[in-house]
């Protein structure tokens, strides 16, 4: 029998002969798949929530174990997911996706389990990814960040510059004291690696030592950055930055050749992992090069993002008890689902991506509009 289009895949759909993609003992890998759209359609503000979790439902259809490990029992994810890369146009209320257009979509595994899963998942691909209305179909893949073990970022040769050179093509940020925090000071850039790498290398550097060297020794050589607030995960909204910037080290540093070792694994970890938070959300996707390609300005998310930071302001106003984190998370919770209210998502859809009920989801949309017309 013949094999469809769909089903070839090598860097196109073809089963390698050995059944292996890459090597056993591979630890991280990163994959690029080309989708197109079915037909020309739309695509909701938040799509990243279901691509997050058209991903996990293929990991827990296979391995449930696995599943379990990466939905509850980690703190540091083994995975990161971007959004769609490609001409994602503003349409009204959300994207439109163009028919004769392909999509790019990255997936990267962080620990030998999620590698391995990855390398018996691309030999029987599914043949599309659906996203409520607008399914794309998986047209091929191919590896974007090259296989490779913990042990060959720390022991490859250094590099022929002196310096590491980052990206961060989506916006980027760190939790600080319960706000984000949108900058790359190298503190905060380092540790969101050094996490990572302590969680699954096997091999841990000492934390505090390593940020304190950090702080003393790495600096920005340059930067080309801007800000950007979009709403991401399933619920809230993120102030980041986008952009590139050049780390170095000081003469000082080299006293310490083992952090300096780590400095530039670090850089090489830094694509697989992505940087700051919600890297399983598609934010602080980021590249080990130079890049400067302006983002739109204006994107629906940030259009959803502004209007959920509207909303928060006025529910907090109206809440009797405004201290406390349980009424910023209330009035916070309230405004994300009136806001995709509006922008035309069914509460079916809005409580499953949140995995709330789909009556408490009705009470709080109820409630909210309740509280906008006393101001009113």
């Amino acid at each position: 029998m013949a094999t469809s289009p769909n089903r070839t895949r090598t860097r196109d759909r073809k089963s390698p002969p050995s059944g292996l993609i890459w090597p056993a003992d591979t630890e991280l890998v990163g994959l690029v798949f080309e989708l197109t759209p079915g037909a020309a359609s739309y695509l909701y503000a938040q799509y990243a929530i279901g691509l997050h979790a058209w991903f996990l439902g293929q990991v827990h259809q296979t391995d449930p174990d696995l599943s379990k490990l990466l939905h509850d029992d980690q703190s540091e994810k083994a995975f990161t997911i971007s959004g769609l890369e490609g001409d994602l146009l503003p349409g009204g209320k959300e994207f439109q996706l163009l028919g004769d257009r392909i999509y790019r979509w990255y997936v990267t595994g962080l620990s030998k389990p999620v590698v391995q899963w990855l390398s018996q998942w691309l030999q029987n691909l599914p043949e599309e990814i659906d996203l409520r209305n607008a399914p794309l179909l998986i047209r091929s893949w191919d590896i974007a960040f090259e296989p490779t073990t913990y042990q060959q970022l720390l022991t490859a040769e250094p590099p022929l510059s002196p310096t590491i050179k980052l990206s961060f093509v989506t916006p980027t940020s760190f939790r600080s004291k319960g706000h984000h925090f949108p900058l790359p000071v190298p503190e905060n850039v380092f540790h969101s690696y050094l996490r990572r790498w302590n969680n699954f290398s096997g091999v841990n550097f000492d934390q505090a030592e390593f940020l304190n060297w950090i702080d003393e020794n790495a600096i920005i050589s340059r930067h080309k950055l801007e800000s950007q607030k979009v709403a991401a995960g399933k619920k809230g909204m993120v102030t980041g930055f986008t952009g590139a910037v050049e780390f170095g080290l000081g003469r000082s540093a080299h006293n310490r050749p083992d952090f300096v070792q780590l400095f530039y694994a670090l850089g090489r970890l830094a694509p697989y992992c992505g940087t700051g938070h919600k890297t399983t959300f598609g934010l602080g996707q980021t590249r080990a090069q130079w890049l400067t390609k302006a983002l739109p300005e204006v994107s629906i998310q940030s259009v959803l993002a502004a209007r959920i930071d509207e909303l928060t302001e006025k529910f907090m106003a109206h809440r009797k008890r405004t201290g406390g984190s349980r009424a910023a998370e209330i009035a916070e919770t309230w405004a994300t689902i009136l806001a995709r209210r509006e922008l035309g998502e069914s509460l079916f859809d809005i409580a499953a991506d949140l995995e709330m009920p789909y009556e408490t989801v009705k009470t709080y949309v109820k409630l909210a509009r309740r509280a906008l017309k006393v101001e009113d």
